[in-house]
């Protein structure tokens, strides 16, 4: 009886290590589960290098009726068919056990999202082929390595140091810098681009906090083709996201506007829903030259930065996706086999 009470504890030990070595995946890192603006490039690209295996999970950020994760078949994958999924998940953040082995095919079944690049493919691996490939072995070459042989000194070193050679110090100071020539291009969101971001307004706002925008300077919208626009608004449009009489729209990507007059200018993205998702932005623009800060128009009033654009700070760092548990359950695998050591003997 000892001798199963033992093969009993030792097999929840093992189960207790496996279940540690499980890896939490999150798409697309940063940029969550959205229209890439790179196309279905980004989310090749984010798994390629990864191996994905058995009991490892998928999370799917993003912004609930805006988007959703559908399990498919690879035609329906390929063809972006969203009529008949094998499950479909509605509410983000959406996580995904993958439980069997070989390609596994996800879409957003909203619209034309998966034609515009939102579709993510990955290959499921057993764990016992999911082993690291092993460390290269140091060369067999037929003769050991030579020691450099120690110069041998020829002479007696000076005791006496000798005098540094002595320079007239600098009467003239350096010039100080001056202000920064020409317009600025901002990239609006930086590495996101011109999308529906998965924590809302949030990100555009943040972006644009402690950058100054003079008049001159140009934005740069970066977005999918017939995915987005860009329309500039009034206040009283922007506020309740109604795109029915914009000042300008733009549809070619990338777009640039030339920001020409002070005061405070309003953007968002003229396609329904886009605008309520948070894809609408707000800046402030002072006269040129000027040498303070300008501030979004916001209820809060941001820090402030020097003039040229700064590196998006809006998003948070992407989740680790290490997944492997505790070392917790190492310390009970160990007690386990304590035990069960003390009580066989």
């Amino acid at each position: 009886m000892a001798r199963s009470f033992f093969l009993v504890l030792f097999a929840v030990a093992t189960l207790l290590h496996g279940s540690a070595a499980q890896t939490r995946h999150v798409v697309g890192d940063s940029t969550g589960w959205t229209i890439p603006s790179g196309g279905a490039a980004t989310y090749t690209a984010w798994a390629s290098g990864k191996t994905f295996v058995v009991g490892d999970t998928l999370v799917f950020n993003f912004t609930n009726g805006q988007h959703d994760v559908a399990k498919v078949t690879k035609s329906a994958y390929d063809a972006c068919n969203g009529a008949s999924t094998i499950f479909t998940l509605l509410s983000g953040p959406a996580t995904v056990t993958l439980n069997e082995t070989g390609e596994q095919y996800y879409i957003c079944t909203f619209g034309s999202h998966c034609s515009l690049g939102q579709k993510l493919t990955v290959n499921v691996v057993n764990r016992a082929s999911a082993t690291p490939s092993p460390a290269p072995q140091p060369s067999r070459s037929g003769s050991p390595p030579t020691a450099s042989p120690v110069p041998t000194p020829t002479q007696a070193p000076s005791t006496v140091p000798e005098a540094a050679p002595a320079s007239a110090p600098s009467t003239v100071p350096a010039p100080a810098p001056g202000p920064s020539a020409g317009p600025v291009t901002f990239t609006v969101g930086d590495n996101l681009g011109w999308t529906v971001p998965t924590n809302g307004a949030e990100a555009y706002t943040s972006w644009a906090s402690g950058k100054t925008f003079r008049v001159g300077d140009v934005l740069e919208f970066n977005y999918q083709s017939n995915a987005h626009n860009v329309e500039e608004l009034t206040k009283e449009d922007y506020d309740s996201c109604n795109s029915t009489s914009p000042l300008a729209t733009y549809t070619t990507p990338p777009a640039r506007v030339t920001l020409n007059k002070t005061g405070a200018h309003y953007f968002i993205c003229g396609v329904p829903g886009h605008c309520l998702g948070g894809q609408k932005l707000a800046i402030n623009v002072t006269g040129s030259g000027s040498g303070s800060s300008a501030t979004p128009p916001s209820p809060s009033s941001p820090s402030t930065n020097p003039s040229t654009p700064s590196p998006s700070g809006s998003l948070a760092p992407p989740p680790q996706n290490s997944g492997a548990a505790s070392l917790g359950l190492v310390g009970v695998s160990a007690t386990l086999l304590s035990l069960a050591a003390a009580f066989f003997y």
